[in-house]
């Protein structure tokens, strides 16, 4: 009973609206409360992290507005298109695309640039079946590709020839889907007329302003767009057609990304070839190094998804662009005549996307201590801008008080490297724990494996800090942000250096005294669910972990995936089936003498990405064993859950696993779940 009042007043103190940020600071004056790690009560509960919450991308400008894509837990995942006027920003934002409309591509598996605004006419791929529609602001969405087994994304305009160029991914032919660039014209119906074909992918094209010329990515497996990638360019004849094609670096040395156009006709890409993605100009086979960002950071980032952008250029030839460094993503305005850099979004920890418009740019960013928002920033003169909130992706942010003060670390790992994190310590300003104890510590490990993990603002982990969890966000060996060198010391690794990184960090934080050496555990999606299953096979450390939609037979992923990642293996492992035995070696299937630790895992039944047999397997196998395990499956859900109510079950399974795996206290009532060879 004291645990459900003690809630009540959390609960009044914790939450606060944006809108009266002031009040954030006027905390309870319960006295604080002696309670173990773990088990600490707390208002932040699973339904909190997807109440409200939206995901805010894909910015454009037109005609006095500014349009999003506004994707909604709540309702069930869908993505809608938004616009507010730019001159009216405490107005109500325009919901411009009805239910059941749903404005997301499938390209890739993993999506990306899924709408395109020009004149009061938004072109968007909808999911359900993969065509472009065309729709007239106010009007019912009108199809311009057939209804077939086709996906599309990422669409340009090309306004002298009246056509959209797109990336379109045939799934009707034989075998592997085909990726070329089509051009469609933006009236009537067409699958679209091939412009570029030959490559096994091929990235989102860019077209100049003045419509003479394009430039785009191809890449041909084994690679993937952040190894080895080839820019393109040409200029159109008569009929629309590519003419005078040229390749820009024939080699196999870099990715080159995000080619775009200046004013002038000059040509920019960002590359990687000098070790970190860097702004380059280009003219034929030579590449000019703009050298304006900061030291050991970069201009870009794996394209995990289509058609981002990680920079614009400026009539007046300085350049906005989003610069990484480490686990943080800033925006920062780049002069090239007096060489000068300047942040635009110090608050921010990473920046999802921005676009200019007349006074200025709209920008989608994270900050660390509040919920992402739209912001857009005017020039105020030619060094400062202010600041202008059109939309958040919360409701409410949480008082100061929850908020735990992120530490980003570093520690040793094998073969005198380093790998790096962030240190997440519980946080809860109403309870402590006795004396002397320490908290139990959820090692995260992202996917990819190349991403990274960014101290933004995250309810989803105050879910873990506020009852009294440590949390240790892990960039192992292979993360995005420390340079192609550290992205590929992956390569030939996978299953090992991370597995170690994971290992390292968690043994480290116990050593420090900011964990439990008797309550660490790993948890992880995708690539992280691998590592995490990896790491319960292969080590002893870890108490228990929690793999969502994660690998556990290597070789059968080889030839059950899906196009895109279908060769990354190649690189992080090896080429197969010449070293097979290496994807026998790491496949923790084929080690089930080291699972000791129990296993929650979480999967999306209509997962293309990880087929469910990769949970599947390793449930039946670990119960056969004898180790505590449970397996929930979500009809619905691909790779990541979408839904609301998925999201909330899933935080809530997990936290309960923890607490009977580990014997933690139980400040509050959780839908019980099975957890097979579980001794009550």
């Amino acid at each position: 009973m004291r645990y459900l009042l003690l809630s009540i007043v959390i609960l009044i103190s914790a939450c606060q609206p944006q809108e009266t940020p002031q009040d954030k600071n006027n905390m309870s004056t319960l006295s604080t409360q002696h309670i173990n790690y773990g088990g600490w009560p707390s208002p932040i509960s699973a339904q909190s992290v997807v109440q409200g919450a939206k995901g805010l991308s894909n910015l454009a400008v037109d005609n006095g507005y500014v349009y999003w894509v506004e994707s909604r837990p709540e309702e069930n995942g869908r993505s809608t298109i938004m616009r507010q006027k730019e001159d009216q920003p405490d107005s109500p934002p325009e919901e411009v695309l009805p239910v059941p409309w749903n404005a997301r591509t499938r390209v890739h598996e993993y999506g990306g640039r899924s709408m395109l605004v020009n004149d009061g006419v938004v072109w968007f791929t909808h999911f359900t079946d993969q065509r472009i529609y065309r729709m007239t602001i106010g009007e019912t969405p009108v199809a311009i590709t057939p209804e077939d087994n086709i996906r599309f994304g990422a669409c340009e305009l090309d306004a002298t020839r009246q056509r959209l160029i797109c990336i379109r991914e045939d799934h009707r032919v034989l075998g592997e889907p085909q990726n070329t660039l089509v051009a469609i014209p933006t009236y009537g119906m067409s699958e679209g007329e091939i412009l570029f074909e030959g490559s096994s992918f091929v990235s989102a094209a860019s077209v100049s302003p003045d419509g003479k010329h394009i430039a785009f990515i191809a890449w041909d497996h084994p690679n993937m767009p952040w190894d080895n990638t080839h820019l393109w360019s040409a200029s159109f004849d008569e009929n629309g057609k590519l003419n005078n094609l040229f390749e820009h670096n024939p080699g196999d040395s870099e990715s080159a990304i995000d080619p775009q156009w200046d004013h002038d006709g000059n040509l920019y890409v960002l590359s990687d070839r000098n070790n970190w993605w860097s702004l380059y100009k280009v003219s034929g086979e030579g590449f000019t190094p703009l050298n304006l960002q900061p030291e050991q950071s970069e201009i870009g980032g794996p394209a995990w998804q289509i058609g981002k952008h990680y920079y614009r250029i400026l009539n007046d030839g300085s350049i906005v662009a989003q610069v990484v460094q480490g686990a943080t993503g800033q925006l920062y305005l780049l002069t090239p005549t007096d060489n000068t850099m300047h942040s635009l979004t110090p608050e921010s920890a990473a920046i999802e996307d921005f676009v200019l418009f007349d006074f200025g740019i709209y920008v989608i960013q994270d900050p660390k201590t509040r919920p992402a928002e739209l912001v857009a920033l005017r020039w105020v003169n030619s060094s400062s801008l202010s600041s202008t909130l059109f939309r958040t992706a919360s409701n409410a942010s949480l008082a100061p008080a929850w908020i735990p003060e992120v530490r980003e670390v570093s520690f040793p790992v094998a073969d005198n490297e380093s790998a790096y994190g962030l240190f997440y310590p519980p946080t809860n300003p109403n309870v402590s724990a006795p004396e002397g104890s320490l908290p139990p510590l959820i090692v995260m490990v992202h996917g990819g494996p190349t991403s990274k993990a960014s101290p933004t603002y995250s309810v989803s982990k105050y879910f873990w800090t506020s009852r009294g969890f440590g949390i240790l966000d892990l960039n192992y060996r292979g993360s995005t942000g420390y340079g192609r060198d550290f992205r590929q010391s992956l390569y030939g690794q996978w299953g090992v250096s991370d597995v170690e990184d994971a290992v390292a960090g968690a043994q480290w934080l116990a050593e420090q005294g900011l964990a439990d050496s008797d309550k660490l555990i790993i948890r992880g999606g995708s690539a992280g669910g691998y590592t995490t299953l990896a790491a319960l096979a292969f080590s002893d450390v870890f108490k228990a972990g929690a793999s969502y939609y994660g690998i556990s037979d290597i070789e059968a992923l080889a030839g059950d995936t899906h196009k895109f990642e279908s060769r990354y293996l190649d690189q992080v492992i090896g080429p197969y089936p010449e070293r097979k035995d290496l994807y026998i070696d790491r496949s923790p299937i084929h080690h089930l003498d080291g699972f000791n630790a129990p296993l929650l895992l979480l999967q999306g039944l209509e997962d293309k990405v990880v087929p469910p047999n990769q949970s599947e397997m390793i449930f039946n196998a670990l119960k056969d064993k004898g180790i505590p395990t449970a397996y929930i499956p979500f009809e619905g859900e691909g790779h990541g859950f979408r839904k609301s109510e998925n999201i909330v079950t899933a935080l809530n399974a997990e936290l309960y696993f923890y607490q009977q795996v580990l014997s933690l206290p139980a400040a509050e009532l959780l839908p019980a779940i099975e957890i097979i060879g579980m001794r009550h």
